[in-house]
């Protein structure tokens, strides 16, 4: 079943490797989309794929690489649209 979900995660998120860390998980878990850094200091991303491999992506997300701190992880669930070829770092 396929899924999209955009997240918004929250906490000492920004130079600490989180976007590489985030693109290496979803490239290993076949899911499209991007992630990229937010002007107040958060991490915002849309995944598209399976949605079991959603859900591993976002416990991911929940803990980070080992230089983060992760305090919050929103999730709003949309309509999935296949409109992404790959997972991209925006910059």
């Amino acid at each position: 079943f396929m899924m999209r979900y955009h997240v918004f995660i929250s906490g000492l998120v920004i130079g600490v490797y989180f976007r590489g860390f985030v693109k290496n998980k979803a490239d290993k878990l076949n899911i499209k989309g991007w992630v990229r850094n937010t002007k107040d200091g958060r991490v915002e991303a849309v995944f598209e794929g399976e949605e079991s491999n959603l859900d591993r992506v976002i416990e991911y997300c929940g803990r980070g690489p080992w230089t983060a701190q992760v305090e919050n992880v929103d999730i709003i669930a949309e309509q999935y649209t296949g409109k992404f070829k790959d997972f991209s770092i925006i910059r």
